[in-house]
């Protein structure tokens, strides 16, 4: 009897074990399957860039000159006319002093003329006139009185000659007075000569100034190039300098994003230095060409209000939100084949065999694809690493 009983069961398992693998050969392999459902879909790209500044300002020396004081260092912000470096000046100071003389010298010179020699002319045209016709009468007096025989020829050219005087000194001192007079040749040699005298002041100002190096705008000082007691050279740089204006973000975004941008996108802008502190940013340039040895376009954001930690050429993350829908059927992206292709596709259970559809995507988030056409939500789709190709049995895992 036992003998009988063991084959009995024996055989009832070995019934057992031949009809599981021909149970599962006949339902197909069990598969874990992803389900399409509605949610928001949000769609950015991402790319890495740089904090760049409006206006980058070389700063130079215009002289030849040792350096005698440097006020600022790395880093430092500065206003608009600060000091940043001097030069020596004493030579400078003196022939600006030089000038100053000359100016004084040559506004003493026209009141002279003006309060002095002027007045003076005009007194002594007059004087010159009232000779003049003093001795014209004379000599009218005297010339009658020869004709009647009274005075001899001497008498007569004696008168003569006192008139021809008195002209001579009339026209004189009219061409003193007239020199001495605004529009006169005097006066305009004296306001030459002030003007001349400021022109060389002018210059004497301004050189003695440029041995004062000033920031010309508001800014950070990025680079400093010069030490006291450097001997500059004319139009050495001695400071880069980064002006306040709108901070901008410069971006070198792979060519393929190129359709997805656009001016007006915003962005979240996250420096290196630090990770837990992002920032907005607006998209306002889209270069129009690609540069074609990198495959990428230069895209520029700008910052509108940065934090105070933002630094020129500091190294940011950028993520540019390019689309957002708020119910989209949507698949995990670990589902679709071919997904950065004209042709994406899945596989799906249809009457328990894996069969190929073809899909239309849409938006493309973090680890999800919206599907503009091709499902209608309640189909089991099977992932990528599953083990099944198009055409094999299968049936999803219960």
């Amino acid at each position: 009897m036992t003998p009988k009983r063991f084959t009995y069961w024996h055989g009832m398992l070995l019934l057992v074990a031949l009809a599981i693998p021909a149970r599962a050969l006949l339902l197909g392999r069990s598969v874990e399957t992803l389900q399409p459902r509605r949610d928001a879909v949000l769609e950015t790209v991402i790319s890495s860039g740089r904090i760049i500044t409006p206006t980058r300002v070389a700063l130079g020396s215009e002289l030849v000159g040792h350096v005698v004081e440097v006020r600022v260092e790395e880093g430092d912000r500065v206003q608009a006319g600060q000091v940043l470096a001097r030069l020596r000046d004493d030579e400078l100071r003196a022939a600006l002093d030089q000038g100053r003389r000359g100016v004084e010298e040559g506004q003493a010179m026209l009141a002279q003329l003006r309060e002095v020699a002027r007045p003076v002319a005009e007194q002594g045209l007059l004087q010159a006139q009232a000779n003049q016709v003093l001795a014209r009468a004379q000599y009218e007096r005297v010339k009658k009185l020869a004709d009647a025989g009274f005075y001899n020829q001497s008498s007569l050219d004696d008168a003569l000659r006192a008139l021809d005087a008195a002209v001579a000194a009339s026209a004189a001192a009219q061409a003193q007075a007239r020199g001495n007079r605004p529009e006169g040749a005097e006066s305009r040699l004296a306001e030459t000569r002030l003007a001349q005298a400021r022109a060389t002041q002018a210059v004497a100002q301004a050189r003695q100034a440029n041995t004062v190096i000033r920031a010309p705008a508001a800014g950070v000082v990025v680079k400093k190039r010069v030490e006291k007691g450097d001997v500059v050279t004319q139009g050495k740089v001695l400071f880069d300098l980064a002006t306040d204006g709108e901070t901008q973000v410069d971006l070198q975004v792979d060519e393929k994003n190129l359709g997805r941008l656009r001016v007006g996108q915003r962005a979240s802008v996250l420096a290196d230095a630090y990770p837990t502190q992002p920032f907005a940013a607006e998209i306002f340039f889209i270069a129009p060409g690609i540069d074609p040895e990198k495959g990428s376009v230069e895209v520029k954001l700008r910052a509108k209000a940065p934090p105070a930690f933002v630094k020129p050429d500091m190294t940011v993350s950028v993520e540019i939100k390019v689309g957002a829908k708020q119910d989209a059927l949507s698949l995990p992206a670990a589902a679709v084949h071919d997904a950065s292709t004209a042709h994406p596709w899945v596989l799906l259970i249809d009457a328990g065999r894996a069969v190929r559809r073809p899909l239309t995507l849409g938006l493309r988030g973090a680890g999800v694809v919206e599907v503009v056409a091709g499902l209608r939500g309640d189909e089991a789709v099977i992932p990528l690493d599953a083990p099944v190709s198009e055409g094999d049995r299968v049936r999803g895992a219960r």
